[in-house]
């Protein structure tokens, strides 16, 4: 019989076995958190340490809302808990799927989104800018009804946080992928914004109505050639289409900058996210990269702002 990657061998680290029937659901957690945090996973595109991912894939095995595993600590699991628990742990510690897909749902700018394999899990930089105060006022003065544009939308979550942030904005939303765009439009419908949302196919702007847009945000594929094949096996279950930045990771990026300045009004912004590495690069590379830099609460950054005047007439990436 195979061994059981989670189940604990002869003289490795003494870790709590399988809890007892009637244990409370919190000794679940503890047993998951400590199986996950042994086995070798890759936490980036989930919820970043073991033991919120253990309480959050608990709450999904059996069942039950984070809020009531917060209001009842003595909570006891349900009596196939033993069933339950290993079916999770084929999926995210043999398998390496990443949680938000076996739930089926991820989190962004405060928002519940359904996600799949079609799409890349949320978790852009742009996020961050949502939980500022004044949002984007701080890089646009946006008029009464804005009209945004969301390049490569995937799921859709940016489009909608959006769209709810500016209740009096419209927002077009593009993808190359019709996968995705199912995924969007479910996402869309969910949130009640099918009037105010709409979806494009089209690879950048090609494909992209021919109006003019108060701002265009993007988190673009980004990851070079080189950090692609270095990646955990999580990302393998995410579409590579969304990751592929081309050798340097700033293919797209460079396409963005060359056409997106014929699409905003005067005044208008791109919010382009680029990741660590290729802000990096752009700064080497761009010494007088004419972007702001959008730092954040953490000390980072990876994310521009271009004003429209501000739009180089030759892009050196």
């Amino acid at each position: 019989m195979k061994n059981k990657p989670w189940v604990r061998r002869k003289n490795s680290k003494k870790t709590s076995s399988y809890p007892k029937d009637g244990a409370t659901v919190h000794a679940w957690i503890i047993f998951l958190a400590e199986r996950l945090a042994e086995s070798g996973l890759s936490f980036e595109n989930g919820l970043q340490e073991p033991y919120q991912e253990a309480e959050y894939l608990t709450a999904f095995a059996f069942s039950i809302s984070l809020e009531l595993l917060d209001s009842s600590p003595n909570l006891r699991a349900p009596v196939d808990a033993h069933a339950r628990m290993e079916a999770i742990m084929e999926q995210r510690i043999v398998r390496r799927i990443p949680a938000a897909y076996i739930t089926r749902e991820a989190f962004f700018a405060g928002h519940r989104f359904m996600v799949d394999q079609r799409v890349l899990i949320p978790r852009s930089l742009i996020e961050n800018i949502f939980d500022a105060e004044g949002r984007f006022d701080a890089w646009v003065m946006l008029p009464e009804r804005p009209l945004f544009l969301d390049l490569c939308t995937g799921s859709g979550c940016l489009a909608i946080a959006l769209a709810l942030a500016y209740p009096n904005a419209r927002v077009h939303a593009t993808d190359d992928s019709l996968q995705a765009l199912e995924v969007a439009r479910i996402n869309i419908a969910n949130f009640g914004l099918s009037d105010r949302v709409m979806l494009f196919e089209a690879d950048l702007f090609r494909g992209v109505p021919s109006v003019r847009y108060d701002m265009i945000v993007t988190n673009p594929p980004y990851v070079s050639r080189t950090t692609m094949a270095s990646l955990p096996e999580e990302y393998r279950h995410e579409p590579t289409m969304a990751l592929d930045g081309g050798v340097t990771g700033l293919d797209f990026v460079g396409r963005i900058l060359r056409q997106a300045g014929d699409y905003l009004t005067p005044g208008g912004v791109l919010i382009c996210e680029v990741g660590d590495e290729g802000e990096e690069q752009i700064r080497e590379v761009w010494p007088d990269f004419p972007g702001e830099w959008i730092w954040f609460h953490f000390g980072g950054s990876g994310v521009f702002c271009l004003e429209r005047s501000l739009f180089p007439e030759k892009v050196v990436i």
